[in-house]
């Protein structure tokens, strides 16, 4: 097994949005905001090769959407999925699997694009399996008040349309070997079964954070993103996560985190706290 990670791009997010209660002059020290408020974040994905298969776990944002959708966002063009797929060697056409953690616009919109005429939508992956769970699949396609904007039609139901979706069952919160030396933590409180991949990778365990962990910012446990539907859920399990990564030396894998790619952490007399942070080809 080879695992790279691959960027596909960053944007900006109000930081009060990202943090929740934690007022702006504690969650600035870690992560400084423009003059509208606004923080650098990434969306890295995570590209693993394993045999005959070729994984992507999440596909970033896209770029289907209007020029009034982006604008909310300050995308910038340094990063992009297909063209650091292609810088390791790969292809769009290479892809075996999409595993996608949630179905929220920052996370599934790039495994999605328009067709050639630009008359419907399509994957971007035509050769792969697209993976979610039945109960996440639900909640998205029938999404509530609060997360509507989150869950775009065109991000999800073509993936239905093309016939590649599959789903992971959930068993419990835990889920071992959904694939070889692939584990899957199921969490409740940023949106319905969201999945948090824990890959056995040359004797540790790589967790790709999604939105359980956005940054190092938000290790300690009030600092919860007004983004979470069940917040107080957020802190349980963020809490017996954070206890378990640190106890076990986890590599966690930040997602969104602009500066740090990855961490580990530590038990301390005020909680769980950051331990270091490094690039991923620095430790493997």
């Amino acid at each position: 097994m080879t695992i790279y990670p691959l960027n596909s791009g960053n944007f900006k997010l109000d930081g009060g949005a990202m943090f929740g209660v934690v007022p702006k002059s504690l969650w600035q020290r870690t992560n400084p905001a423009d003059s509208n408020n606004m923080c650098d974040w990434s969306m890295r994905c995570m590209l693993i090769e394993d045999g005959k298969r070729l994984m992507l776990i999440d596909a970033g944002i896209g770029d289907k959407q209007d020029e009034k959708f982006f604008s909310h966002f300050y995308l910038s063009d340094e990063n992009s999925l297909e063209p650091n797929l292609k810088a390791l060697g790969f292809s769009v056409d290479d892809i075996t699997d999409v595993f996608l953690t949630h179905l929220h616009f920052d996370h599934c919109g790039g495994a999605i694009r328009w067709n050639k005429d630009r008359t419907a939508f399509e994957p971007v992956f035509k050769n792969a399996h697209y993976w979610s769970t039945e109960q996440h699949w639900k909640w998205a396609t029938v999404p509530n008040q609060r997360e509507k904007a989150s869950f775009l039609s065109e991000n999800i139901l073509p993936i239905q349309e093309s016939g590649q979706l599959k789903f992971v069952d959930r068993v419990g919160n835990f889920t071992e070997n959904v694939f070889p030396s692939f584990d899957v933590l199921f969490v409740d409180g940023h949106t319905d079964s969201m999945m948090i991949p824990h890959i056995r990778y040359k004797g540790k365990t790589l967790v790709f954070m999604a939105d359980l962990l956005p940054s190092v910012g938000h290790i300690p446990l009030p600092y919860v993103m007004g983004y979470d539907t069940r917040p107080l859920i957020t802190l349980e399990e963020k809490g017996l996560f954070l206890t378990n990564a640190a106890e076990k030396e986890f590599i966690l894998f930040l997602e969104h985190d602009h500066a740090n790619e990855c961490a580990t952490l530590q038990q301390t007399e005020r909680g769980v706290r950051l331990k270091d942070t490094f690039k991923f080809n620095d430790l493997f």
